[in-house]
């Protein structure tokens, strides 16, 4: 390739701002033909975002010939048939995260990509973001001596009404609930910046009983490093938090996952913020992995092999309420 030109089927709200303009703006990348099943809306977006063509008909996008890269940005339901279809054109994919519904859809669709020589990247954009890289830099650089401990919590309120018949909350679409779509950006930055999990286990359970899907899970967890960790992830809440906790040696440091605010590193008696702002399009950083991993300038850290890892995590958590996956 000499230029990435990027198709995305799902143009819907996640491509507003997070990720459809990075397609564009990326050095060495182009967006040429968006999908949506609402035709109209499809054009919309293609029109606002200055792309030359859009269609009703997701294979209309894979069988594209001009394109010769496919972001998949629909619900989770849907990851599985498209990435396979996706394979099966010989066409690199950016799959929107979670990878799948469980992990047994993700092994099927990396044996695909596999078979068909083609790379799968997913969607974990916090692997490319300043903040991470600063907070791995900082672990790494022993910032806080050895990392023994880990605790990553994320409280939101109960989603009622209207907005509990979200697909999020549809384990027929989304295959979980809140946890699947949320827990699963705290555990894949955990993979990236600890190493991968070896051993984890949870329970999941419904307090709430304002959708079919499960509102509260707590997980405890082992890293391949020999460090061990904490989650918990309370929908039903009295208020929002998102932050992980970093227990080490020699002093403590703590970021959020979702907000942009800064880091905060505690060491003998003494605490500073670290400050390292979200860029306005979030998943632009690792687009450009992307694309220059495609152009052969470099490499993507979010593969279809550490989605999948992150799908089996979140798997032994749900267990519980949700049975073998």
């Amino acid at each position: 390739m000499e230029t990435v030109k990027w198709g995305i089927v799902g143009c819907g709200n996640v491509c507003e701002v997070k990720s459809g303009p990075g397609l564009y703006k990326a050095e060495g990348s182009e967006l040429v033909m968006v999908m949506r099943r609402d035709g109209a809306k499809a054009e919309d977006f293609a029109k606002r975002h200055g792309v030359d063509r859009w269609s009703d008909n997701a294979d209309e996008v894979l069988g594209d010939s001009e394109v010769n890269a496919v972001y998949i940005a629909t619900p989770p339901s849907s990851h599985l048939e498209l990435g396979l279809k996706v394979a099966a054109a010989g066409k690199p994919c950016l799959m929107e995260k979670p990878m799948a519904m469980n992990h047994k859809e993700c092994v099927q669709m990396l044996e695909a990509f596999q078979a068909n020589n083609v790379p799968l990247f997913v969607a974990y954009y916090r692997r490319a973001l300043p903040r991470f890289l600063k907070v791995r830099e900082l672990l790494q650089g022993g910032a806080i001596g050895t990392v023994t401990a880990v605790h990553i919590v994320h409280y939101n309120r109960l989603a009622t009404g209207e907005k509990a018949k979200n697909w999020r909350y549809d384990p027929a679409i989304g295959g979980a609930g809140a946890f699947l779509d949320l827990a699963s950006h705290g555990l894949d930055i955990l993979d990236f910046l600890i190493s991968p999990i070896r051993r984890i286990g949870g329970f999941a359970v419904n307090t709430g009983g304002a959708y079919a899907a499960e509102d509260a899970t707590a997980a405890s967890f082992e890293f391949e490093s020999g460090c061990v960790g904490t989650g918990m992830w309370n929908f039903n809440a009295d208020h929002g938090d998102n932050r992980i906790t970093f227990t080490g040696t020699e002093g403590e440091l703590q970021t959020p996952i979702f907000s942009d605010t800064d880091i905060v590193l505690k060491k003998d008696g003494k605490e500073e913020a670290i400050s390292a702002p979200n860029p306005p399009h979030v998943s632009q950083p690792l687009e450009q992995t992307i694309v220059d991993e495609l152009l052969g300038k470099g490499t993507c850290d979010s593969t279809g092999e550490s989605g999948a890892r992150t799908s089996w995590a979140m798997d032994q958590c749900l267990m519980t309420y949700y049975g073998t996956r």
